[in-house]
């Protein structure tokens, strides 16, 4: 199986690539996208680590499925492309940004700035069918995930996380707390952020682990 991936990632995965489940997952997204309209784009189902590499990961988060509605996904969890309205989940991120960092909300929504300083915006499903939240869950995507957050907690040290609801803190079972930072706290989404979102400062406090490890700061 040749999936089209950043080398450094290709290198740890490259069992996982091999394994039945993820074969099984290949053929049903490869007849998914001839059937239906899914997203994001072929081309952008490994865009998260296409633009951070693993050698570069010093932080991960953690989203559910991608963007279900017409030209909001791109690989990226949380991110959608310039010109695209940002979704409520989104402006919420930006508003904690602004309330812990002082910093004004970004005219687009792209956060492929992010992945190029090392944070890794990783879906726990990569793709999804348009205007069908979930359909691609329980497929096998969830297990190609797990072990891509194992490989990182395993083979890495001082990586923060970042583990906003339920769903992502369910992940959080595979992460060494001892080695890594785990920050959890409510999803940013409307329904969710006023339950422990906001105000959570997990942006300056992934800043001071970093500083504290000799790391260069992320500019959120």
């Amino acid at each position: 199986m040749n999936v089209k991936i950043c080398d450094t990632w290709k290198k740890v995965l490259k069992d996982e690539f091999q394994k039945e489940y993820f074969l099984n997952l290949v053929d049903f997204v490869k007849s998914e996208y001839q059937q239906y309209t899914v997203y994001p784009p072929g081309r952008l189902i490994f865009n998260a680590f296409d633009h951070c590499s693993f050698t570069d990961t010093r932080v991960v988060i953690i989203g559910q499925d991608p963007y279900h509605n017409p030209g909001q996904a791109n690989g990226l969890c949380f991110s959608v492309q310039e010109g695209i309205s940002m979704p409520p989940s989104l402006i919420n991120i930006f508003k904690e940004i602004k309330s812990d960092l002082g910093k004004e909300i970004p005219p687009n929504g792209n956060l492929e700035r992010w992945a190029a300083q090392g944070v890794l915006l990783l879906n726990a499903t990569l793709t999804v069918r348009a205007n069908s939240p979930g359909s691609h869950q329980k497929k096998g995507w969830e297990e190609f995930t797990d072990a891509v957050i194992k490989i990182i907690s395993d083979q890495k040290d001082g990586v923060v996380f970042f583990l906003w609801g339920a769903y992502a803190q369910q992940k959080g079972k595979i992460i060494d707390h001892q080695k890594h930072l785990v920050l959890q706290s409510a999803h940013p989404s409307p329904f969710a952020a006023n339950k422990g979102f906001f105000g959570n400062k997990h942006f300056s406090k992934a800043n001071e682990w970093l500083a504290a490890k000799g790391q260069a700061l992320i500019e959120w």
